[in-house]
């Protein structure tokens, strides 16, 4: 794994554009924002509307530094719009005491439950959390499909063990369940990644190995150095970029956009990597 030689810092510009259509009063949570990034420097712009008129936005602070932005709208046509530049690096997260519990716990889209028989039979004889973090990213890479379309909102990493194909948040799942059923502890992110196609928001897994939390992708879609950390949780239930409650919301389109000023890093997907 190699990234640019430049001395530079890391400039990540990223752009999103929800837009939705309130049918029934609802209260909608959008996680789109960049998490908080100390260390970095952000310019950024967040901003709702419906039928063109500002909406005011509640900021909830999530775990791991995530954002959260709460709205209450009647019926009209709803437009979400986020823009940032992200300059250099933002320290890492450090390590909760609490991580070890609670992200080793199956959870419902990354059952490691489900799959502790098949994690054994497939992995047994590996005892570092490296070798097996190495082992079982490489295996569901080279075992996994990536097909739009394939997999469905309520579909777990069991459902992708058996038909072995899915999308960017299945790769994540099953990459996380299976950790977990090797004593790994190891969570779901939602990211903006530079570099992706098709471009869309993306979802990786975050292991804990020797006293760090460090990234995988094993879709292997894009640079694991320049994406940045939106939300972070136990699998797509706590990390979906959009939920609404108490109403009907139809979602009409979203726009995406991230890129990295003067190219993007190179990865081979060998070498650890912290997300910052």
């Amino acid at each position: 794994m190699s990234a640019s030689s430049s001395s530079k810092p890391l400039v990540r510009r990223v752009y999103s554009r929800v837009e939705m259509n309130v049918v029934q009063s609802a209260r909608i949570f959008a996680h789109v924002a960049a998490a908080h990034q100390p260390g970095a420097t952000v310019e950024e712009h967040l901003v709702a509307t419906r039928d063109g008129r500002p909406v005011d936005l509640q900021e909830i602070q999530a775990p791991n530094r995530g954002r959260l932005h709460k709205l209450v709208c009647p019926p009209g046509r709803v437009v979400l719009e986020y823009s940032a530049t992200v300059t250099g690096l933002a320290d890492p997260i450090p390590v909760d005491p609490f991580d070890e519990a609670l992200y080793l716990r199956p959870s419902r889209y990354a059952e490691s439950d489900e799959l502790l028989a098949k994690a054994y039979e497939e992995f047994s004889g590996l005892s570092s959390p490296r070798a097996i973090l190495d082992t079982v990213t490489a295996w569901v890479w080279s075992h996994l499909k990536y097909v739009p379309g394939s997999s469905g909102p309520t579909d777990g990493a069991s459902q992708t063990m058996l038909h072995r194909e899915g999308v960017c948040r299945d790769y994540a799942h099953l990459t996380t369940a299976l950790l977990r059923a090797l004593d790994v502890p190891a969570r779901v992110v939602g990211v903006y990644a530079p570099g992706i196609s098709p471009m869309d928001f993306h979802a990786v897994c975050e292991a804990l190995v020797d006293g760090q939390w460090v990234i995988v992708d094993t879709s292997r879609l894009g640079p694991r150095q320049s994406m940045l950390r939106m939300t972070t949780g136990r699998d797509a239930a706590d990390t979906a970029f959009l939920s609404t409650y108490g109403g009907y919301v139809e979602l009409e389109s979203i726009e995406i956009r991230a890129i990295v000023d003067g190219g993007l890093p190179v990865d081979d997907h060998q070498g650890i990597v912290a997300l910052r």
